[in-house]
């Protein structure tokens, strides 16, 4: 699975961190996302896609 974000689309609501913090982050002067795997372990599937399902500015992308 391959992930990418659109920080310019991230409203900083931060589900994504709640559901896979081994996988997104927050920048501490905004909240807006950071991608810290781009290429996460296939255990973590089903968090990724749920935050991408669950993101309201919808700036995450999942392939695979």
């Amino acid at each position: 699975m391959k992930v990418t974000i659109d920080q310019d689309r991230c409203i900083g609501s931060g589900q994504c961190v709640l559901l896979a913090p081994e996988v997104f982050d927050q920048r501490d002067e905004d909240g807006i996302v950071v991608l810290l795997q781009e290429d996460p372990p296939a255990e973590l599937d089903a968090d990724v896609a749920e935050a991408a399902h669950v993101c309201p500015g919808l700036a995450i992308s999942v392939e695979g």
